[in-house]
């Protein structure tokens, strides 16, 4: 009799925790007003690389200045952080270290031009981000609540 009424004050308790009606949430898509078109140059020299012959080194030089336009579109994203380390004795500076860093993800940039002039090689990146929001919206969409309509 006792565990009889233990278990009526339990599913009395746990039924008034429940929901009495449904609910029907209507969500919205949320759509930025604009979407900006970043760009970036990375160059690197050719005759810098440690290639064994030319063409090697020119393939070296095309990789690196691609590296160098990610990560100047990065920059452009994210910033660069600036650490910074100051040695100072008897009023006078004895070292002053500067270092600077970036750190993103970029998808969806395109390599838009590619060419080398003299002993350079040059490639121009371009960031559309209407693109990247077209990808981002299959993986993570950005909704809101636009409506919460209860069922009784």
């Amino acid at each position: 009799m006792k565990n009889a009424g233990l278990a009526f004050i339990c599913s009395a308790l746990l039924a008034s925790c429940s929901q009495l009606a449904d609910r029907h949430i209507e969500y919205q898509q949320e759509v930025p007003l604009s979407f900006p078109v970043i760009t970036a140059l990375g160059a690197a020299p050719i005759s810098a690389q440690q290639g064994n012959d030319a063409t090697q080194r020119m393939l070296l030089a095309m990789r690196a200045s691609k590296l160098e336009a990610y990560r100047e579109l990065a920059e452009r994203i994210y910033g660069q952080r600036i650490d910074s380390q100051n040695t100072v004795s008897a009023m006078v500076a004895q070292s002053d270290v500067l270092e600077a860093s970036v750190q993103g993800v970029i998808r969806g940039a395109r390599v838009v031009k590619t060419y080398a002039v003299d002993d350079t090689y040059i490639t121009e990146l371009e960031l559309n981000f209407a693109e990247v929001y077209a990808t981002l919206q299959h993986t993570q969409p950005k909704q809101s609540i636009r409506s919460v309509r209860y069922l009784w």
